[in-house]
């Protein structure tokens, strides 16, 4: 048999602590005397983590595009062209450095030391290999609106991808 609540139990139930937990569930042992278990957000929010201790993320919908073989690709970025001059030279210093990690956290470091009179040969390239990409993308999209390069079904590569 439950016990019936007292006075206090009853204030303690109307109180705002109470009326922010989310859930109640009653219990009712051997003996008779129930055991209420109250969950608060901290407790709903950690029972929500999965078993790797992380959120459950929202599945994201996959965009389904086509990809244009005959579109321009980007240019690296200064970073980039830096990146294989130093990844050649790390690698004729330290022969025994064979992880990536350490070459990219190397070559970061370099790259934050270096002086903007060091890095504009670098930025040069940059920025002439994007003209040729604008040039280039000027010319396909004025190709692509006079439709010349009209794709079918059959003739993209990269359909199945």
């Amino acid at each position: 048999m439950a016990k019936k609540a007292t006075r206090s139990q009853k204030r303690s139930l109307s109180s705002p602590t109470v009326s922010a937990s989310i859930e109640h569930s009653t219990r009712t042992s051997s003996d008779g005397i129930v055991l209420r278990v109250k969950l608060n957000e901290g407790m709903k929010r950690s029972s929500q983590l999965n078993k790797s201790g992380k959120k459950p993320k929202a599945k994201q919908k996959k965009i389904n595009k086509k990809l244009d073989a005959k579109k321009p690709k980007k240019p690296p970025t200064a970073f980039f062209y830096f990146l294989e001059d130093f990844r050649k030279e790390f690698q004729e210093q330290n022969p025994d450095v064979k992880s990536m990690r350490d070459i990219g956290k190397a070559c970061g470091e370099k790259w934050k030391t270096m002086t903007y009179e060091e890095k504009v040969q670098y930025y040069d390239i940059a920025t002439e290999k994007r003209a040729e990409f604008d040039r280039a993308m000027i010319e396909y999209n004025k190709k692509m609106e006079s439709g010349e390069y009209e794709e079918t079904d059959e003739e993209s590569e990269f359909d199945n991808v």
